[in-house]
């Protein structure tokens, strides 16, 4: 029995206004959305391409380029979304559940080198069109959002090569590259035919984040006078979203040599200016982000669950100016942060409504260059570094599973 959800999310308020589940007994094939405007695929049925919503993860090591690499026991009828998490949403993680169940999306080919993920991706969706070849998928099915859900070394030239041949839209899982290079050609490729691109299903996709920004730019806290992160973060770059200006500059100092996982990621501290004048603190303890005005901060948090966004405002009191914290407006943050806030930040630049995902390829290829930096600037003493690099060849290095 294949079960299809279709969610109708009022992304304004954050929460989902309905769920509307339906079923069928003994369905080969997968019932075309009567008011779908665009065809969609996936490409790599992994952890978050599909075996997210399905599965449990697998805690040892395997090589990834294998394509009888072990996959997990799964349930391709599940129907409790984001399994073992916190939250109330009820939403999707995985790229494929959030393209099946949005109305304006037929979900029609997917495609993976092996055959046992692909037979689970046909039988959790009545699909046919299995593809073990990525590029013959994306010639035949003239698809109009293409999911890029391969490993880190895969996504630039497929994210290119859906470009090409004509999608409309494109979002890949985190991290977005390995190298500038692949972010330059990446990045180029969607912006010369104006395809939106988002990179990575993380926070900032959040509808809350677009509310943080309101108050930034309304106001709420004054002049911006900084902002902090833990961390530049390539694949959790939450900064980068309230910046008006390109990074300039940096400097960086404690970086750490290549960890046992394989990951290289900028594990110090530092600052970075934009040319606009705009400061960004990398400091170890900071929350996810702190915006600080003049006049009020507001800072994001994800460990504090319900409460993640925080906003503190002066105002006056009987012994003078005091900053104290105000209510925050709706909507707050909430897990899980799946792949549905990027298909929606997707089709509102298909529609005219959003220039560009808050998680957009240019955004985190802005972020992925800092850290990059930042690392040359440690190795270099701490010495001032400036922006854009010269090598493009530089890069990361990412955990084995990526």
């Amino acid at each position: 029995m294949i079960r299809r959800h279709f969610i109708k999310t009022a992304v304004a308020a954050g929460v989902v206004t309905g769920v509307h589940p339906s079923s069928s007994s003994g369905a080969t094939s997968a019932a075309k959305k009567p008011n779908a405007k665009y065809r969609a695929g996936v490409i790599g049925l992994g952890w978050m391409g599909l075996l997210y919503d399905l599965a449990d993860r697998i805690p040892d090591r395997f090589n990834v380029d294998d394509p009888n690499r072990p996959t997990p026991e799964l349930d391709i009828q599940r129907r409790i979304y984001h399994h073992q998490h916190p939250g109330t949403e009820g939403l999707p993680s995985s790229y494929s559940e959030a393209l099946w169940d949005r109305p304006e999306v037929d979900l029609i080919a997917g495609a993976d080198r092996d055959q046992k993920r692909l037979k689970a991706f046909g039988d959790r969706y009545g699909l046919t069109a299995l593809y073990t070849d990525a590029l013959e998928m994306m010639r035949k099915e003239k698809l109009d959002i293409v999911a890029v859900c391969t490993n880190v070394k895969g996504r630039s030239f497929l994210t290119v090569k859906a470009a090409e041949m004509g999608a409309k839209a494109i979002f890949t899982e985190k991290p977005m590259i390995h190298t500038l290079k692949e972010a330059d050609e990446m990045v180029k490729a969607c912006a010369d035919r104006k395809i939106p691109l988002c990179c990575g299903a993380i926070s900032t996709t959040h509808p809350s984040f677009a509310k943080a920004k309101e108050l930034v730019k309304s106001g709420a806290i004054g002049d911006m006078v900084s902002i902090e992160a833990g961390a530049p973060g390539a694949q959790h770059q939450n900064w980068a979203y309230f910046l008006d200006s390109q990074p300039a500059w940096v400097v960086g100092i404690g970086d750490q040599p290549r960890r046992e996982t394989g990951s290289d990621e900028f594990a110090g501290q530092g600052i970075m200016a934009t040319q606009a004048g705009q400061m960004v603190h990398f400091r170890k303890g900071a929350p996810g982000v702190r915006i600080n005005g003049s006049k009020g901060e507001i800072s994001f948090d994800y460990t504090r669950g319900w409460t993640a966004w925080q906003l503190w405002q002066d105002v006056a009191t009987p012994p003078g100016k005091k900053r104290v914290e105000m209510p925050w407006p709706s909507p707050q943050f909430q897990f899980p942060y799946g792949a549905v806030y990027c298909l929606d930040d997707l089709i509102s630049c298909l529609d005219g409504k959003l220039d560009e995902p808050k998680n957009s390829g240019r955004r985190v290829a802005m972020a992925f260059e800092v850290e990059v930096a930042l690392k040359q600037s440690s190795k270099q003493g701490g010495a001032r570094i400036e922006l854009p690099l010269a090598d493009r060849s530089l890069g990361l290095n990412y955990d084995w599973y990526r």
